[in-house]
């Protein structure tokens, strides 16, 4: 079964900078659409970013200009450098993909979207 994990989170200043990663592994898989959730504590989770397979990008209009997401198709991976922070951007940052698995037994591919279990970003003042 296909799997994301996030890496990169941590605690830093306002005004400084993260890099977050996420890589899915599994067998026989195909991604399309990926993106950058983000929770923060007692709040709803917000979509932050995505981008699709082709490279084009969307943002949240609170990051537009600091956040830039990208993608490495040969290594599965989904990055997203975060620049300029504030206290604002803290919290669980979640990746998420559109994949497409190939069934072991009918050798189907069949969609599905999946979550990565999160990586904690914490901006201090």
């Amino acid at each position: 079964q296909v799997q994301l994990v996030e890496s990169g989170g941590g605690l830093v200043q306002a005004g400084g900078s993260l890099r977050l990663s996420c890589s899915a592994s599994g067998s026989k898989f195909r991604i399309n659409d990926m993106a950058w959730y983000r929770q923060a504590p007692g709040e709803q989770r917000e979509r932050v970013a995505t981008i699709t397979s082709a490279g084009s990008t969307n943002y949240l209009d609170s990051v537009k200009g600091r956040f830039t997401i990208s993608r490495d198709n040969a290594k599965n991976t989904v990055y997203l450098q975060m620049n300029s922070l504030k206290p604002e951007d803290t919290g669980v940052y979640i990746c998420n993909a559109d994949v497409q698995e190939r069934d072991p037994y009918d050798l189907r591919y069949y969609s599905m979207n999946i979550w990565g279990k999160g990586t904690l970003v914490t901006v201090s003042s």
